[in-house]
C-alpha cells in the first residue's frame, strides 16, 4: 500500500506551509532525524539551532513541528 499516514501528511504539509519546498523536505527530514539520533533529548530550540548549523537557515523549527516529526520517526514512517 502506497499512502502517507495522517501524521506524515500533516508534517509534510506543515513543512511546506513554513516555506520548505516539497523537493527538499526529504533532506530536511533526514537532517532532523540525524540530529535527534545524536541527541534524542534536545528541545525544539536546540534542534532548530543544530538544523541552522547544518545549513537550514531559512526555517524556524517550532515545538509542534518537532513533536510531529518525532512521532513520525517513532512510528517508523521515514525509512530509506
Amino acid at each position: 500500500m502506497n499512502f502517507l499516514s495522517e501524521h506524515k501528511q500533516v508534517l509534510m504539509h506543515r513543512l511546506e506551509m513554513k516555506g520548505i519546498e516539497k523537493s527538499v523536505i526529504p533532506g530536511f527530514i533526514w537532517s532532523l532525524k540525524g540530529c535527534l539520533l545524536d541527541n534524542p533529548d534536545m528541545n525544539h530550540l536546540q534542534a532548530n539551532k543544530r538544523m541552522q548549523f547544518l545549513g537550514w537557515d531559512d526555517f524556524d523549527l517550532d515545538y509542534h513541528t518537532l513533536q510531529l516529526a518525532i512521532a513520525c520517526f517513532e512510528a517508523g514512517e521515514f525509512k530509506r
